[in-house]
């Protein structure tokens, strides 16, 4: 698809003078209709009587008018629901935090129940004494708090090929980010001992969770005892069942199958284990047919979410926000820019607040919109210098046939109707 820009970068001085004449057009004309305006006429049904009492939201739902902020799965991604993916709706979402109740889940053989009573977590292997904690004895453990964002390997992974699926939510909504409360893996390894493993330089711990698909994951010692932590609460609550409730493990920067939910054993080891999930699945596979193993770390990226396909421009032209997020797993981010016109040009977007290491920061640019058609786009920097790529760039290196790692620059054509679409520029 051929697409064409046609719009210039303002100047501040240029948008604040357009944000001031649209703001007084809309002033005018507010005014000029306030007097036959029903709604500031008339009293309306939710004046004239009580609403509901507090015994009526014993536990607070979002509001009926807000249905369509959900979760949704793509039905041909996988054979059966059970082993699928409901990606966030992160465009209809702002600031940084993912309400649980939205966030993206992943599951190998559906999410379990398992009861705080029933749970057991075994520390067994190249330890001093192997242990196994019930959930009472984890919360006696000093508790750490960490934002960190989870995002799954193979987000962004249909876009290798072309662009695919049109909206945020589903080239980029396998990810959410929250705020974790629980105990440090240190401190639990520390409690079994380690000086029967000797030099820890070498050593892994191998975890596992208690779902029938054993999913389990090798980690470099290194990384277990640096800001790994056993989370038993997700923003405030207890983790949802589709989270790994009663616990889970969280891998700051990481990818999200190393997230182990359910967590059940942790064995620490010699050698990584070679399952399953780190040799067939979760590899890149390169051009030549290669496949390389251990690329952990989920690299800068970002994404614009308003507008994109499933947030189109709705009031015309005038003031316009675009806003995305952007994430690195080797620490902050500094640096956000936007590109209207494909990457042509870029313009510094405002952070809503200062990048945090391993979780997700917002990001604005406030225009005054003609009406012209856009390629919108945004570029992620980390605090390493590091600088998310174009597909060109990551295609040079990987070829077309990878699924996981993904972290190009993404395009969406706003047309001048503000619809947008899932496009590729080169």
């Amino acid at each position: 698809m051929t697409v064409s820009f046609k719009g210039k970068s303002p100047s501040r001085r240029a948008f604040l003078k357009g944000a001031a004449t649209a703001a007084g057009a809309l002033a005018t004309a507010g005014a000029a209709r306030a007097a036959g305006d029903p709604l500031i006429t008339e009293v309306q049904p939710w004046a004239s009587g009580f609403g509901d009492g507090v015994d009526e939201t014993p536990y607070g739902l979002p509001i009926k008018f807000e249905s369509d902020v959900v979760r949704r799965n793509v039905e041909w991604l996988t054979a059966d629901t059970i082993s699928s993916i409901n990606f966030t709706p992160i465009h209809a979402l702002d600031g940084t935090i993912t309400p649980q109740g939205c966030a993206f889940e992943r599951h190998h053989s559906g999410a379990i129940e398992l009861a705080k009573e029933d749970y057991r977590l075994m520390i067994n292997g190249l330890v001093d004494r192997e242990l196994i904690f019930t959930y009472a004895d984890l919360e006696r453990f000093p508790r750490v708090n960490q934002v960190n964002f989870l995002e799954c390997a193979a987000n962004t992974g249909m876009e290798w090929a072309g662009a695919q699926l049109n909206g945020a939510q589903f080239t980029h909504g396998m990810i959410h980010n929250m705020e974790y409360s629980g105990v440090s893996l240190r401190t639990i390894l520390e409690e079994a001992g380690l000086t029967k493993a000797g030099d820890l330089k070498d050593k892994w711990i191998y975890v596992e969770g208690a779902d029938a698909s054993s999913n389990g994951r090798s980690i470099p010692m290194e990384k277990a005892l640096d800001d790994c932590i056993l989370a038993f609460k997700a923003n405030g609550e207890a983790l949802r069942k589709e989270h790994g409730y009663p616990v889970r493990l969280v891998v700051p920067g990481w990818e999200g199958n190393m997230w182990i939910k359910w967590i059940r054993r942790i064995e620490v080891t010699d050698a990584p284990v070679e399952s399953r999930e780190e040799t067939s699945k979760y590899t890149d596979t390169l051009a030549d047919g290669t496949s390389r193993k251990w690329t952990w770390v989920m690299d800068a990226k970002s994404v614009v979410t308003s507008p994109s396909p499933q947030s189109p421009i709705t009031h015309g032209k005038g003031p316009l926000v675009i806003t995305g997020l952007a994430w690195s797993g080797n620490g902050a981010i500094k640096r956000v820019d936007v590109s209207r016109d494909g990457g042509k040009t870029w313009a510094e977007a405002r952070l809503a607040a200062p990048g945090q290491k391993m979780a997700l920061t917002r990001f604005y640019l406030d225009i005054d919109w003609d009406g012209s058609e856009m390629l919108l786009q945004s570029r992620a920097m980390d605090e390493t210098g590091y600088v998310q790529p174009t597909k060109t760039q990551l295609r040079a290196v990987r070829g077309l046939n990878s699924i996981y790692h993904n972290n190009c620059i993404q395009t969406w054509w706003v047309k001048e109707s503000g619809e947008a679409e899932n496009v590729e520029v080169s």
